[in-house]
Parts: C-alpha cells; sequence; structure tokens
C-alpha cells in the first residue's frame, strides 16, 4: 500500500514539473522556434555588458509607453529591410529583437536573417517577461517606468509586473 502511494506521488510530481509556464505554451502554440530563444537573465547580462543590439518590434505607441533600456525601434507594421541593412553595417553581431510576448519578434527575427544577420535571437517572453523579472524599462523620455503597454486585453495577463497600458 505505501509501495502504491510512493509511487503515485512521484508520477504526480513528475507531471507537475514538466507543465508548461503559461508563457511557454502561449510561445510554442504560435511560434515557428526557427529563430533561437534568449533568457530575459542572459539577455540583461548582455545588455549590461554592452554586447548586443536590442531591436523593439513593436508598434510605436507600444514603444512609447516603455522600452528596454538601449533597445532601438524598428516596429513591426512599419519594419523596412533597407533602413535596416543602412543602419546596421555588422551583420555578425548580436542582435536580440522583442515584442510583448514573442511571436511579432520572432517574424522580425526571420527578416533579419534572410537579410544575412548571422547572429539574432528572439527575447523569450518579450518585454513582459524582462518586466516581470524586475529589469527596468524607459519611458519615451528616458525614465524610468511601471508602464508597459500590453498590446491587447488578451495579451495582459501575461504581465505580472508593472502597470498594464492598452
Amino acid at each position: 500500500m505505501i509501495k502504491n502511494g510512493i509511487f503515485y506521488i512521484l508520477v504526480l510530481v513528475g507531471v507537475f514539473s514538466k507543465a508548461q509556464s503559461p508563457i511557454e505554451h502561449f510561445l510554442n502554440v504560435h511560434t515557428e522556434k526557427k529563430i533561437p530563444y534568449v533568457s530575459v537573465t542572459e539577455a540583461r547580462m548582455f545588455q549590461l555588458q554592452d554586447n548586443a543590439l536590442f531591436l523593439d518590434a513593436r508598434e510605436r505607441k507600444e514603444y512609447e509607453v516603455s522600452a528596454i533600456p538601449s533597445a532601438k525601434f524598428i516596429g513591426y507594421s512599419t519594419f523596412s529591410s533597407e533602413d535596416i541593412t543602412k543602419n546596421i553595417a555588422n551583420k555578425d553581431q548580436l542582435i536580440i529583437v522583442y515584442c510583448s510576448l514573442g511571436i511579432r519578434s520572432s517574424n522580425i527575427a526571420k527578416k533579419l536573417k534572410n537579410l544575412g544577420f548571422s547572429n539574432v535571437k528572439n527575447l523569450y517572453g518579450g518585454i513582459f517577461e524582462w518586466k516581470n523579472n524586475g529589469y527596468p524599462v524607459l519611458n519615451s523620455e528616458g525614465e524610468e517606468t511601471e508602464k508597459v503597454h500590453t498590446f491587447s486585453k488578451a495579451w495582459e495577463k501575461y504581465l505580472e509586473s508593472g502597470i498594464k497600458i492598452n
């Protein structure tokens, strides 16, 4: 009897330890995973060492609410291959693309790869995961803020930290 109880406990622990986080499930459903992810912890380290170019693939109104420090706006609907190739000379530098959660940035990262950029990564969980981990975001005046644009009501549940703006 005790052996069976221990067995069931071990099975349950195994099942629950393999359960996906809500963001992981969301990304598995909505992205192709053709671009490697970089964790927010690793991305923060690259940022502090000034070893990566951060590109924001959200819409302008989202970027103006808050952005990851040092990130350059490239947009999603306004993304321009010509602007990118004209403004980024080193095609081998580490480029970290982000959006709210990682879907739009995945699409933009694929475009960058097709333009010949060799070291492109998608920020896992986007600016939401960045903020959820307590890392700073800046408003359009360059001041630290708690506000994060949530893109949509459906997506705001993934932002657990900060002030949600739609």
